[in-house]
């Protein structure tokens, strides 16, 4: 087993964000502690400090990190739906099935939701967090919204609704998916409820949408 002195600084420093999401994602963090953390990768006190300042630079860091790799995955899904239609509407419901696939993958169910996490401890940590939380969130809005503006252009919505609202509900349906699985312990409870979140765009879309399955 490699020994603080022989680690790489970096490899150390994913070591402590692998271990700290983990117990973070599990029990929230004011219940994660860094003698734990220190104690789970094997090096000393200051050689936590040495990669952060503080808890609160430790949530920035797994903040930063946990919404690098969920556009990474909605970059992929993105490019994937967009390669198999070129129908604006056509691929994003495409996309939602790809996305519901994703967590149905999951056997023992999604960990977690860092942004969630962060945003019931937010008092814990400096406003800096708190601010970069916010822009995760909205950056997905206008992931979302840009999407189902180009989907609008064609499809004219079949009642009224706010594009922002429509966008935020992705965020909505996943988080509110997350807890209803963990609750009900049933992992599936996630996927479905993408699902039908896919199912209310197709309507909000009218007959347009009914080739897509």
């Amino acid at each position: 087993m490699a020994t603080s002195a022989t680690r790489k600084p970096t490899q150390t420093r994913e070591q402590l964000l692998d271990a700290a999401q983990a117990a973070v994602l599990a029990k929230g963090f004011s219940g994660t502690s860094i003698d734990e953390l220190i104690a789970a990768v094997g090096i000393s006190k200051s050689g936590f400090f040495y990669h952060f300042r503080d808890k609160s630079d430790l949530a920035k860091a797994l903040l930063q990190r946990y919404v690098a790799e969920d556009d990474r995955i909605f970059d992929d899904l993105t490019t994937r739906a967009e390669a198999l239609s070129e129908d604006p509407l056509h691929s994003f419901l495409i996309g939602l099935k790809l996305l519901a696939d994703v967590f149905a993958d999951l056997p023992e169910g999604h960990p977690g939701c860092m942004v969630a996490s962060v945003c019931y401890h937010e008092q814990l940590f400096a406003r800096e967090v708190g601010e970069i939380n916010a822009q995760a969130v909205l950056g997905w809005r206008r992931r979302f919204r840009e999407r189902l503006d180009r989907i609008v252009a064609l499809y004219p919505p079949c009642i009224p609704i706010d594009l922002d609202d429509l966008a935020d509900m992705v965020t909505v349906v996943v988080d509110g998916g997350i807890i209803l699985s963990k609750v009900t312990r049933n992992p599936a409870a996630l996927s479905r409820q993408v699902l039908l979140y896919r199912d209310f765009v197709r309507l909000v879309f009218g007959p347009a949408s009914s080739t897509v399955r």
